[in-house]
């Protein structure tokens, strides 16, 4: 069974994704085509690379990943092609896999070199979609690419620890469908800095003292249904491994979520603080 994966930030309103996986069929009629999503905010690449790192690792291996954000082939972006934990993932040099790739080491990567090999009207997708169909038939990556040995630096946020090692500073990369906001610390690095030492995690209006392991886990009194729970404030790390601040069962249309009632968005400061 092959599989190719779409990750983009077309939305559904337009016909570039029915087109894309028109394009797709027509290549290599008996693939399956899986959305990711399409909904990426528009050239977003720190949510683009959250996005992919949160789900590629539930397709089998051999899945190939097309990264349809941020795409176009220019004098600083190229396009490339890499083998890595199993995977394979096509798109832009313009970060993403850059920020993937500071987890686990890819096993190969190619800059593709086909694009004269295509007809002169040819998109950056046409481009990804033939090397996509090559890869997920068996096809090599020498074979659509030159090897290289480096990706573009990264140059989004990363989360830092302050030099006396008494705490982390994320950014918010991603806020979900509930309005629960993702940053960009991990649970591993949370572990190798906290070493066991008490700490509060501090917004821009109320600060958090506690860790969850789940959602549900809020609810610490028995004598109190999970409704008397609602709209507390809490803090887990989530599937992906980041640190995500939430508002229990929340409704961002009804009631608000931790991106409207902690007045949390996209790229804004969350410290964790050790007190000790």
């Amino acid at each position: 069974m092959s599989i190719i994966t779409l990750t983009t930030d077309y939305g559904l309103r337009d016909h570039f994704v029915g087109a894309l996986k028109g394009k797709i069929i027509s290549e290599f009629s008996e693939v399956n085509i899986i959305d990711i999503s399409h909904d990426i905010d528009p050239f977003n690449i720190l949510e683009t690379s959250y996005i992919i790192g949160a789900a590629y690792s539930s397709f089998p291996k051999g899945t190939v990943h097309i990264i349809g954000v941020d795409s176009e082939r220019n004098k600083e972006n190229q396009h490339i092609a890499i083998q890595w934990n199993d995977h394979y993932f096509i798109g832009a040099d313009n970060g993403v896999l850059s920020i993937l790739t500071q987890k686990v080491v890819p096993q190969k990567m190619v800059s593709i070199t086909i694009h004269d090999r295509l007809h002169n009207d040819a998109t950056d997708l046409d481009v990804f979609v033939k090397v996509a169909c090559h890869l997920a038939k068996g096809g090599l990556l020498n074979v659509i690419g030159k090897e290289i040995t480096q990706l573009k630096p990264v140059t989004g946020l990363q989360a830092t620890v302050t030099a006396d090692h008494k705490a982390i500073k994320g950014h918010v990369i991603y806020i979900d469908h509930f309005g629960n906001v993702v940053t960009n610390i991990s649970k591993k690095q949370f572990l190798d800095i906290a070493k066991g030492r008490p700490y509060e995690i501090v917004m821009k209006t109320k600060n958090i003292k506690t860790i969850l392991p789940n959602y549900s886990a809020i609810a610490t009194n028995e004598n109190y249904s999970m409704k008397n729970y609602e709209g507390e404030k809490l803090a887990i790390f989530n599937e992906a491994g980041f640190l995500e601040i939430a508002v229990f069962r929340s409704n961002p249309s009804k009631v608000g979520s931790a991106n409207s009632l902690l007045g949390l968005g996209y790229r804004d400061v969350v410290l964790i603080e050790f007190k000790n």
